[in-house]
């Protein structure tokens, strides 16, 4: 049978059939070499592409020359031979690695985060102001002033401030407490601040730095309102009487017109803010008096690893014995053999010195000796012996404590603090009963004949008279003017 003719419409059915087989072929070629090379793969490794190696120069210079594509393997080479590649729309020059920007992560903030916000309160208490009034004038939260208090009454309460504290706050942007600084007193600071966890406490001691000072005038009525007058605290003038107390009785000898200079330390701290603040006078480096006493001369210098005291001979100015064992108010009983007691109503010995002062006053041993003693002792009270050179032994009676560590076998050291006044045993009043025995007896503590200590020796003097000449020029050299810092 003779097929039919071919029509136009026919014709083009058929070709429309032929594209659409062809391109289904195809796209199953293409699925069929896609799963195949998967298979494959998982065999054996994938071939790394391969790349012509790169010309020395073109290497070195900034912008290497175009290089012929590097040939296809792998899956591009199974997908080239059965598709079609579209037309290249653009090529561009290989770059080294070292020219690509370096890619970094910017803060959020700019260049740098900013930090975190701290508001600071700071200021001195009034008269008659608590701390408590003091931060709410401030617009301070009950709630942060409760925490302050709640936290630091174990080892300070609020109640004994009295005007002229310092105190520092530091909140966060939140309001919440950081941190807290209150100044009392002015070589130590309690701190408050958060560890994390919880607050914690503690007093922190400032840390002092030494500044050489020279102060000179002289006296119209008394060495301690000369000192005050220029700017210094009267702690300067105690010292400064202490250095010449066995030659110089400056309660009877000092007239007017008698002159002084004095080369000494300045000690000063830094204040929580960054402040520098003067905090008392140091150590006195040398000295001069002159007057109707006569000329007098002291410089300090290091001996035997102890510094000491001498006059520009090199002789010592302190003596084996010191007068007193403490700083006194007045003597309230003398040495006597026969005296009536105020508690007793009897008459008997009294073998010592009563000194009166305040409970709590500081008391030391007279010379360098051994503790031989140290307890409750029956009218006496708490009471210190100490046994020095040449047969003689030191009573200190009616002690309020002992010093922190004093145990019987220690070695002290003259004008070194074994206990504090009080009024144990048979007392009517704090005083300290001072008694002296020499080879057993009891003697006179004011009549005493006490040797001079020891000099220079030989071998450093070269080394003290270059000292004591330096000191003594700047010494001489002090202006004449007042410590207007510490006013």
């Amino acid at each position: 049978m003779t097929p039919p003719p071919v029509t136009t419409a026919s014709c083009r059915q058929s070709a429309d059939s032929s594209r659409t087989f062809g391109s289904t072929k195809r796209r199953l070629r293409i699925i069929a070499i896609a799963f195949a090379y998967a298979f494959v793969s998982v065999i054996t490794p994938l071939t790394p592409l391969a790349f012509d190696p790169i010309d020395e120069k073109a290497r070195a210079s900034k912008t290497p020359p175009v290089s012929s594509a590097p040939p296809r393997t792998g899956l591009q080479a199974l997908i080239a031979d059965g598709v079609e590649r579209p037309g290249v729309v653009a090529e561009y020059e290989p770059v080294s690695i070292d020219e690509l920007p370096e890619y970094r992560k910017m803060p959020l903030y700019g260049p740098e985060a900013p930090p975190a916000l701290t508001v600071v309160t700071r200021g001195k208490l009034g008269r008659g102001q608590s701390l408590g009034r003091a931060l709410r004038e401030h617009g301070i939260k009950p709630s942060i002033i409760h925490v302050i208090d709640r936290e630091m009454r174990p080892v300070f309460d609020f109640r004994h401030s009295r005007p002229g504290d310092r105190y520092r706050l530091a909140q966060d942007a939140d309001g919440n407490l950081v941190d807290f600084v209150y100044t009392n007193k002015p070589e130590s600071a309690y701190h408050l601040s958060w560890n994390g966890e919880g607050y914690v406490v503690s007093e922190e001691p400032s840390e002092l730095q030494a500044e050489a000072a020279t102060i000179s005038g002289s006296i119209d009525s008394s060495l301690y309102k000369a000192i005050r007058g220029l700017g210094e605290r009267t702690a300067l003038a105690n010292d400064f009487a202490d250095l010449f107390a066995w030659d110089i009785d400056f309660s009877r000898n000092v007239q007017p017109g008698d002159r002084f200079s004095i080369l000494y330390e300045r000690l000063y701290r830094t204040t929580a803010d960054g402040e520098r603040e003067y905090v008392r006078p140091g150590r006195i480096l040398a000295a001069q008096y002159s007057g109707e006493v006569g000329d007098h001369s002291v410089v300090l210098f290091e001996q035997d690893g102890r510094e000491r005291y001498f006059r520009p001979d090199g002789s010592s100015i302190e003596r084996a014995f010191l007068a007193a064992p403490l700083k006194f108010s007045r003597i309230s009983s003398r040495f006597n053999k026969a005296r009536a007691h105020p508690i007793l109503k009897i008459t008997r010995p009294h073998n010592g010195i009563d000194y009166a002062a305040a409970s709590g006053t500081p008391i030391w041993t007279v010379a360098d000796g051994t503790v031989i003693f140290r307890g409750k002792a029956g009218a006496s009270g708490n009471l210190v012996k100490i046994r020095h050179l040449n047969g003689y032994v030191s009573y200190y009676a009616h002690l309020s404590r002992f010093a922190d560590g004093l145990k019987v076998g220690q070695r002290v050291s003259q004008k070194e603090v074994i206990g504090f006044v009080g009024s144990t045993g048979l007392s009517t009043g704090p005083h300290v009963c001072f008694r002296v025995q020499k080879h057993g007896v009891y003697v006179d503590p004011q009549q005493i004949a006490s040797p001079a200590g020891a000099p220079i020796t030989e071998d450093v003097w070269p080394e003290f008279r270059q000292q004591r000449d330096l000191m003594l020029t700047d010494l001489g050299g002090g202006p004449l003017a007042a410590a207007d810092e510490a006013l």
